[in-house]
């Protein structure tokens, strides 16, 4: 780094040994910006390339906050927040996010898409993923599906199928070296190497799923040229029908080093550089390639959705004496568990599929049981009894303990609310409401509230 940056060495190695900066976005799909500066608990401060990010001193502790389980907002690396508001993702579309878990950009381009077309988020490890579904959930995301596949498995079955697509590449994490100490000392020049390699490879396959007049965002949190400007150099190289989009950037980003590439392509000086010496955030690389042509429509097999009524007769049950409305879509099966799968989605079968859509619950004999991410997904306003409590309450500590509370009203299922928030399901019974909180979620002890 010192040969790579020269006069500015000094100032990037000082920045790496101060303090870290830690954000959180808040999320749009479930709160608005002015119903959020209400009821914000916490002291924040606004990043500036994203309205929905904010940084947050880490003696505030928001992952401690029942807001956080009721999905009101995502902590994430406030860098980390530039990649999607480069990518620009529209309701309606079909995108893919390549390499999400945990699941901070997805959640972004969630976000973004407003519940409106085709998110498949995937990632081919699999506690990776079923993580990255843990988070798709909270967040309440309908419109997602999660999938836990080889790049190569998902180009066999998405030919020219996505409008955009984000490979958040798998990198050497250089940039978090300040966030994660641990990542200096597994660091070598080979394993720099290997992740270009591993790059180029997964590059090739999100290149078979791209439509064509579809952007594609590459992003990695490493300083490494290698698996930065060179290999988005030699990418175009190899797909001459594809260019760098040319943007607006925001203060503080920085254009990538076409100096740092040999035998440049044109537009190598359009991708953009975040540097920690240059505004509050880690180290990351973002290029948004275009590709040429227009887009040609393919036949697909579609997934296979539940056609007799007889398999849906507890779930409009359990609707008509819970929801004001009937959710609306294509429903399937796995095994028991019902879930609303996204519109243009395509055949499922031999795909190793965590989440095909919104899970609304299982059939089990003789009645419908809700899902956790039902409830996560609605508001008091779609539902017909709810019951709120406080958020600097003992109720709501007991209720994310997993204990029952006295109530009284008509008996059936309640949404729980946290201050009007969807939180989780309660069901009421001889004046006792029983606690349908997930066990592996529960809170173990106390946790500390943030007033």
């Amino acid at each position: 780094m010192k040969k790579l940056l020269g006069a500015e060495f000094a100032a990037f190695l000082n920045s790496l040994q101060s303090e870290q900066s830690y954000g959180l976005r808040v999320n749009s799909l479930k709160v608005s910006p002015e119903k959020w500066e209400k009821i914000n608990p916490f002291t924040l401060q606004q990043i500036p390339w994203t309205k929905n990010g904010f940084y947050y001193e880490p003696q505030e502790r928001p992952g401690k906050h029942p807001f956080h389980d009721a999905g009101l907002y995502y902590i994430q690396e406030p860098s980390a927040m530039a990649v999607v508001e480069v990518m620009q993702p529209q309701p309606g579309e079909k995108v893919l996010d390549l390499s999400a878990a945990p699941g901070g950009k997805a959640t972004h381009i969630a976000q973004y898409m407003n519940q409106q077309g085709l998110l498949v988020a995937n990632d081919i490890h699999p506690g990776r993923a079923k993580i990255l579904s843990e988070n798709i959930e909270r967040m309440g995301i309908k419109n997602a599906v999660v999938t836990n596949e080889t790049p190569k498995k998902l180009a066999q079955r998405f030919p020219e199928f996505f409008d955009r697509i984000l490979v958040d590449a798998p990198c050497s994490g250089e940039g978090m070296f300040r966030k994660n100490p641990e990542a200096c000392q597994e660091w070598d020049m080979e394993s720099v190497n290997q992740c270009s390699i591993r790059q180029h490879n997964i590059l090739m396959e999100a290149e078979k799923m791209l439509k064509a007049g579809g952007q594609l965002v590459y992003s990695t949190c490493t300083f490494s040229p290698e698996e930065n400007e060179q290999l988005i150099n030699q990418f175009l190289a190899d797909f001459p029908n594809f260019f760098i989009a040319k943007l607006d950037i925001h203060d503080g980003f920085s254009s990538g080093r076409v100096d740092w590439v040999k035998d440049p392509v044109q537009g190598i000086e359009h991708t953009i550089r975040l540097w920690p010496y240059r505004l509050k955030g880690e180290g990351h690389f973002i290029a948004v390639l275009r590709k040429n042509g227009k887009p040609e429509s393919k036949r697909r097999k579609s997934f296979k959705a539940v056609k007799k009524k007889k398999q849906l007769h507890h779930f409009y049950q359990f609707a008509k004496e819970t929801l004001h409305h009937v959710p609306e879509g294509e429903f399937v099966l796995f095994g028991d568990e019902l879930y609303l799968t996204p519109s243009d989605m395509i055949t499922m079968d031999k795909l190793k599929v965590l989440r095909p859509g919104w899970h609304l619950g299982t059939n089990k004999k003789n009645r419908f049981e809700p899902s956790h991410a039902l409830a996560l997904a609605l508001s008091k306003d779609d539902v017909k009894y709810s019951w709120d409590l406080e958020r600097d309450s003992n109720e709501i500590i007991s209720y994310l303990k997993g204990e029952t509370f006295p109530a009284s009203g008509e008996k059936g299922w309640y949404l729980i609310t946290v201050n009007g928030f969807s939180i989780g399901l309660g069901k009421l019974t001889n004046d006792t409401m029983k606690n349908h909180y997930p066990k592996g979620l529960r809170w173990l002890g106390i946790k500390c509230i943030n007033h």
